[in-house]
């Protein structure tokens, strides 16, 4: 066991506390290493409450995104410890993070749009719903995509989709991939005539703003699990089966699949929240998805922000106590869970054509781009799983435990006609920076 308590000296230096010896490790070992339960050592920061050891650990650029062996991230802890400078700390390195990954995979996103002939393309949504009255009400649309060098226009009538709200509009999505970072994502809303430009850096009042609604709410982490997806081929027929196929949008010959072992984990915790919390949840997420201001003002106009919460209390778990313990099941180090899981299984369908033009990397890179709209990220993160031979034509996939989202690559065509100036904002469009406000 000695073995052990001496494998991971950056955990062992947070543990004890010793800023020293870790200032000193940290110019030799890797910030972001994993113990056996996978936590790095900015996740024992920030469960134990020592709030040196955690500016410290993000100044040598720790990573904030990770997930723990229990499949939690730093925040997620440190909200549950509740110090509010640490939460601060967190969401500023988590977005400075996110900003750089984006930058350095910008370069190869160019180089691959610029590979790609220009092309139009077409993608119809319908959601539907097994509840028939919902069903009825669900929206559906017709996205246009024009592609030009390293640029993509997506015009759609569907702003965004999410929570079983939705917002109708004429709204364009620019990107340009040539141009400043902070300039090269552009939503049009053609009816209103004003124009966002999607933000890259968050000002100090909106990062103190999402504090505020962290500390206020349930710790979420709801994920769609692939780990056992498996690709079956639908079949009809009573007595002679036989594969199914179809005709997709009058003109992709394609192989119909059925998706098993998709599930829907959804995980939520609360300890943090007091009974006035909960009363109010509800309210606050309402507020603050419709881009409402969440907060309380003093007479002053100034913002009353949440306190950090008393710490609780110390578990005086040692540190061979930790490592030595069952894998993930080492004592609780900050404060007590309150916690409840579900998962629900789904089946998907898709049907995979050969015969159309666009190969699947290609249409993960142009969804990269347009990632900001909820219901295009879900379609991304599903086509980058491991996907039988040919192109997903058609996907019907569950975007909520009701809704399931239909989409169907319609038309498609290499073009070299595509007018240049659809890729430039109107010069009569006004800046609206709160039009969007969940981009």
């Amino acid at each position: 066991m000695a073995d052990q308590n001496d494998r991971y000296p950056l955990h062992r230096s947070v543990f004890d506390n010793d800023l020293k010896t870790l200032s000193r490790l940290l110019r030799i070992h890797d910030v972001a290493e994993k113990d056996k339960h996978g936590n790095t050592a900015l996740h024992l920061a920030v469960m134990l409450g020592r709030k040196e050891c955690v500016q410290l650990l993000l100044k040598h650029d720790a990573p904030v995104k990770v997930k723990n062996g229990l499949g939690w991230t730093v925040l997620a802890e440190a909200i549950s410890y509740g110090n509010r400078p640490t939460i601060s700390s967190l969401v500023r390195k988590f977005r400075q993070q996110s900003r750089e990954q984006m930058e350095e995979r910008r370069p190869n996103l160019v180089h691959a749009l610029n590979k790609i002939n220009d092309f139009y393309m077409e993608l119809k949504w319908d959601f539907q719903s097994w509840v028939p009255l919902v069903s009825r009400i669900l929206p559906s649309d017709i996205c246009k995509i024009y592609k030009s060098g390293a640029n993509i226009r997506l015009d759609t009538t569907l702003v965004d989709f999410s929570d079983m709200r939705w917002e109708r509009g004429d709204i364009s999505f620019i990107f340009n991939g040539n141009a400043p970072p902070n300039q090269s994502l552009t939503v049009l809303d053609n009816g209103q005539k004003v124009y966002q430009n999607v933000k890259y850096e968050e000002s100090e009042m909106e990062i103190e703003d999402e504090v505020d609604l962290l500390m206020s709410t349930d710790i979420l982490a709801a994920q769609i699990s692939t780990k056992s997806i498996s690709f079956i081929r639908a079949q009809s027929g009573w007595i002679f089966r036989e594969d199914k196929t179809e005709v997709v949008a009058g003109q992709y010959a394609s192989e119909l699949y059925t998706v098993h072992g998709l599930v829907l984990e959804s995980r939520k915790r609360r300890e943090h929240l007091s009974l006035d919390d909960l009363q109010k949840n509800k309210a606050l997420l309402e507020s603050f998805t419709k881009g409402g201001n969440i907060q309380n003002f003093d007479q002053n106009g100034v913002p009353v922000r949440r306190s950090s919460l008393n710490p609780p209390p110390d578990k005086s778990v040692t540190w061979p106590q930790y490592i030595q313990s069952e894998l993930n099941s080492y004592p609780r180090l900050g404060r007590d869970l309150v916690y409840k899981e579900s998962s629900k299984s789904f089946k998907a369908t898709i049907a995979m054509s050969p015969e159309f033009p666009l190969s699947v990397a290609m249409l993960l890179n142009v969804l990269e781009v347009i990632a900001p709209f909820k219901h295009f990220s879900k379609l991304r993160d599903f086509i980058a799983a491991k996907l039988p031979s040919g192109f997903p034509v058609k996907v019907e996939i569950p975007i909520l435990p009701t809704v399931t989202a239909k989409i169907t690559f319609q038309e498609f065509e290499f073009r070299d006609d595509i007018p240049k100036n659809l890729f430039t904002r109107p010069k009569d469009y006004i800046e609206d920076p709160t039009r969007f406000p969940d981009l």
